[in-house]
């Protein structure tokens, strides 16, 4: 889930349809440009089975901004093991839109208020 996050956040297209399961994998994808990944959160994580046999599952949240306006993706995503790998089989997805104030606190995960960090220009 991690180095799937990563590929987003570098817009790696290449490694996210490689590690994406045959049976849902888009044909391609359009370049991220105008996503700015800024915060992953693992909420919950699990797996049953064994070897390729294997099922995993991942409850994340993750912060992006795009222009100036800030959301949270929250997904429930399933993976299954192949030829000893994970790959992504699918999810239920949700995004919810945020409005950070000046003094609440910035949605990057910094710790600071946003208008000390990502609210600054």
């Amino acid at each position: 889930m991690r180095s799937r996050y990563s590929a987003f956040v570098l817009d790696l297209t290449e490694y996210l349809l490689t590690t994406w399961h045959g049976s849902t994998r888009p044909q391609h994808l359009e370049p991220g440009d105008a996503t700015r990944w800024v915060r992953l959160e693992v909420v919950d994580a699990g797996e049953e089975g064994e070897g390729d046999s294997a099922r995993g599952r991942v409850h994340f949240r993750a912060t992006f901004r795009e222009g100036r306006r800030w959301a949270v993706l929250e997904e429930n995503s399933r993976f299954v093991r192949e030829a000893g790998r994970w790959v992504y089989l699918d999810g239920s997805p949700g995004v919810t839109r945020l409005k950070p104030g000046r003094n609440d606190p910035c949605p990057c995960g910094s710790g600071g208020k946003f208008k000390g960090c990502c609210g600054r220009g």
